[in-house]
């Protein structure tokens, strides 16, 4: 991965994180639902690894390059911007869609498209994380970034799979679905990386605001969903694991 340059290496970074979407979107091709205090488990751990990585993979680096106001500066727009999107465009949340109504603007779209918008809102911030690290040039933070990040989309592909199986929908069309919900990582990451090194002033800004992005999916969606099951305690549980496993992957390679 050092011998390339920091775009490509985000390039093959966020494919691998699309790929174990993929790779966590298999189940639905064999099997209707699983437990769902499983599900909020995993989800749990996603949760955790996306706050992990907003702290010490994003905001820790941001606020060492740059100070503290310059970090909660980017924290806020990065907030604000996926705000903003709630707000103005409409959609469904992916996770658990078959329990998700319609927020935004009240339109006619189909549901599909709905929760396509609602993906790409969800998942342009995790590539943007992962190639803004990378074209910062610790390549061992940000191979990290990517690991934490991948190992959360497994249970997000699923999670958007398994109910709209169990809604009726054929296996290929679930799959499809649930598969996508990362397809907008790589460019997310060539764009992150490329910004990045067009201007080194812009790193620490985009960094925090990855994390501000993160973090708002994380509250406003990622942990009502776990525990709307009423299943606090494991959601709890998951989302403890998966902030120690990113916060020890970050350690261990940056």
């Amino acid at each position: 991965m050092e011998d390339l340059s920091p775009v490509f290496q985000a390039f093959v970074a966020t494919v691998g994180t699309y790929l174990l979407t993929l790779l966590g979107t298999l189940p639905v091709l064999f099997v209707r639902t699983v437990p769902r205090r499983l599900m909020d488990a995993m989800m749990g751990f996603a949760a955790g690894v996306m706050v992990a990585a907003s702290c010490w993979s994003l905001l820790v680096p941001a606020m060492a390059m740059a100070g503290v106001f310059p970090a909660a500066l980017g924290l806020l727009a990065g907030a604000a911007g996926i705000y903003a999107g709630d707000q103005l465009l409409p959609h469904l949340h992916p996770e658990f869609p078959d329990e998700a109504v319609l927020e935004g603007p009240r339109v006619a779209w189909r549901r599909s498209a709905l929760l396509m918008t609602a993906m790409t809102l969800h998942n342009f911030p995790e590539g943007l994380a992962v190639g803004v690290s990378f074209g910062g040039g610790d390549t061992g933070s940000a191979v990290a970034l990517a690991v934490g990040i991948g190992l959360q989309n497994i249970p997000e592909g699923l999670a958007i799979a398994l109910p709209l199986r169990r809604g009726g929908m054929s296996r290929g069309r679930a799959f499809f679905w649930g598969q996508l919900s990362a397809a907008i990582e790589p460019l997310a990451g060539v764009i992150g990386a490329a910004l990045a090194l067009v201007s080194a002033v812009f790193l620490p800004y985009g960094m925090a605001a990855a994390a501000g992005a993160m973090l708002y999916v994380v509250v406003e969606e990622l942990i009502p969903e776990t525990v709307r099951s009423g299943a606090v305690d494991v959601a709890t549980l998951g989302f403890i694991l998966g902030f120690a496993v990113m916060m020890s992957l970050d350690n261990a390679l940056g």
